[in-house]
């Protein structure tokens, strides 16, 4: 398996820090569950069937390691952006028995976004996924992507909804924290984890959960989002 690529957590990162929002519709935070088939009421097929070609957003295409060809273009959809690739083992954020300087050759303690508390995530309970940083290539935020935004990250059957986490590489794609490897059958190991292959990302634009810790608030919206991208595409 290939090892995660080195995630650049933004200088700016406290900048880009999320605020508490309001809690009531949120539970707790808790550890995905890798044995559950897929989240929320949309499948994988019903998903995957909506992103089968690629309308490309991006002005260039990304890699999805140092040294590999550029592959992987950002596509357009309504109400989405998806990319197709790889997934490295994200284990950045708050410091864990699983996620450390001793498991992660590349770990850094902060997150480009934090909890609504000012803390950085937490990469082996929470799923989320690393976009790239804004660059020549293409600007997340130009196409309403947000920290905390959704994501249905998909691979086999399964669907995992996740939040927007994190910031890599202006250049390379497909990476993900810990949790969301776990909770898709991935080997989460963040030295030589991850798979080469088949997950596909599905960012949902402008969307937000609050607080960005809820792992269930993410999974209601998740779950409302990509049934209207299901009516809408």
């Amino acid at each position: 398996m290939r090892s995660r690529t080195l995630t650049l957590t933004a200088a700016a990162g406290a900048a880009l820090l999320i605020t508490a929002g309001p809690t009531s519709a949120a539970g707790p935070t808790s550890p995905a569950d890798p044995t559950s088939a897929r989240e929320g009421s949309v499948s994988a097929a019903d998903l995957l069937a909506k992103v089968t070609t690629c309308s490309q957003i991006s002005t260039g295409k990304y890699r999805t390691d140092e040294g590999t060809t550029a592959t992987v273009p950002v596509c357009g959809k309504n109400g989405a952006v998806f990319w197709k690739a790889d997934m490295d083992i994200d284990c950045d954020g708050q410091r864990t028995d699983r996620c450390n300087e001793n498991t992660d050759p590349w770990y850094q303690d902060d997150t480009a976004f934090h909890q609504s508390d000012g803390r950085p995530l937490r990469a082996d309970t929470l799923p989320y996924v690393v976009v790239p940083s804004a660059g020549s290539i293409w600007n997340y935020a130009s196409a309403g992507i947000k920290g905390g935004g959704v994501v249905a990250v998909i691979h086999g059957n399964k669907v995992q909804y996740a939040v927007v986490g994190d910031t890599g590489p202006s250049k390379i794609i497909g990476e993900a924290s810990y949790a969301t490897a776990q909770a898709l059958g991935i080997d989460p190991d963040p030295a030589d984890g991850g798979t080469d292959s088949g997950v596909t990302y599905i960012l949902f634009k402008n969307s937000q959960v609050s607080p960005i810790e809820s792992h269930s608030a993410a999974v209601t919206l998740g779950d409302r989002l990509a049934k209207q991208f299901l009516r809408d595409n």
